[in-house]
């Protein structure tokens, strides 16, 4: 149902002396707040995807994250932390005085929206995790069996070039396209959001909290676990995963027996990207959960 839209509004905040651009369409007081993937990503592929929700009656904010889009490029290392992260988001919802929102989380969007709903849990009115994970070191054993789906002599390979520091080598490459082909978005072409977001890939907060790539969580999230923490969330909460994620269906059914009142669906013909994978079954499920937790 993704189609490209220009925002109604368009917002400046400062936090900390730096200043960052929010986009916002529709109006009204049921408010979805976007948090997009990355980190590092301008927000564009996840604002486009979710933008016709101003039709049913949502206003739908979201922004380009620190070091960003159009948002301000610091090229300072100890801004690229989730704690920080967390404040800038309520920052965010305190200066366009949003009150509280839907927050929808996807991918590492949807660690920082876990974080915020550790923190800030009165703010919420329902939170959305979309293909995303409350335990990276769990995560980091899935990703090992997706990789060990190429075969013992890929995965030495990659091993090799990772031990060597040679994640630039044309062999090492050329699985991780493969993998990301499987395991991030399974369209033969990607959508043009999709392309402009990673065509404006900022490597500087993506190295620093993730890794390399999507298949090596070697930054300061690699041990982030919120699991026990999520058996306190109130709220009521979404889960979507791809069948096929790269952030996989167990790791959302971890999030799942950890949290009290959860749904969770499973995409069976996406990866990483339902929303541009399968978007009219995506639209359906997400669209019936917004309106039943209105008001």
């Amino acid at each position: 149902m993704w189609r490209e839209m220009q925002p109604d509004q368009q917002f400046g905040v400062t936090v900390d002396g730096h200043d960052l651009v929010v986009y916002s369409y529709g109006e009204g007081d049921e408010v979805l707040l976007l948090l997009n993937g990355g980190p590092g990503l301008p927000c564009d592929y996840l604002r486009e995807a979710h933008s016709w929700l101003k039709d049913k009656g949502l206003r739908v904010v979201t922004f380009d994250q620190l070091g960003t889009g159009k948002s301000a490029r610091p090229d300072d290392p100890t801004l690229w932390n989730i704690t920080r992260y967390v404040a800038e988001v309520e920052s965010v919802r305190q200066a366009l005085d949003l009150g509280q929102v839907h927050l929808l989380g996807h991918s590492w969007g949807g660690w920082l929206a876990i974080e915020y709903a550790v923190h800030h849990p009165e703010a919420l009115k329902s939170l959305i995790l979309e293909n995303t994970v409350g335990d990276i070191p769990h995560l980091s054993s899935e990703l090992e069996r997706l990789r060990g789906a190429l075969g013992s002599e890929t995965v030495a390979m990659m091993q090799r070039f990772e031990a060597m520091g040679q994640l630039d080598h044309p062999q090492y490459q050329a699985a991780i396209t493969l993998l990301n082909y499987r395991h991030v978005c399974r369209l033969d072409e990607w959508p043009a959001p999709v392309q402009r977001s990673l065509g404006d890939w900022n490597m500087g907060p993506y190295t620093a909290m993730q890794g390399p790539n999507e298949f090596l969580y070697i930054g300061n999230l690699k041990d982030w676990n919120r699991l026990k923490e999520m058996g306190d969330f109130r709220m009521p909460v979404l889960i979507t995963t791809g069948q096929h994620d790269e952030l996989t269906p167990a790791c959302a059914m971890r999030m799942k027996l950890a949290l009290t009142d959860a749904e969770l669906h499973v995409f069976p013909n996406s990866s990483h990207m339902p929303f541009y994978e399968e978007p009219e079954a995506y639209s359906a499920v997400l669209l019936d959960f917004l309106q039943r937790h209105r008001g």
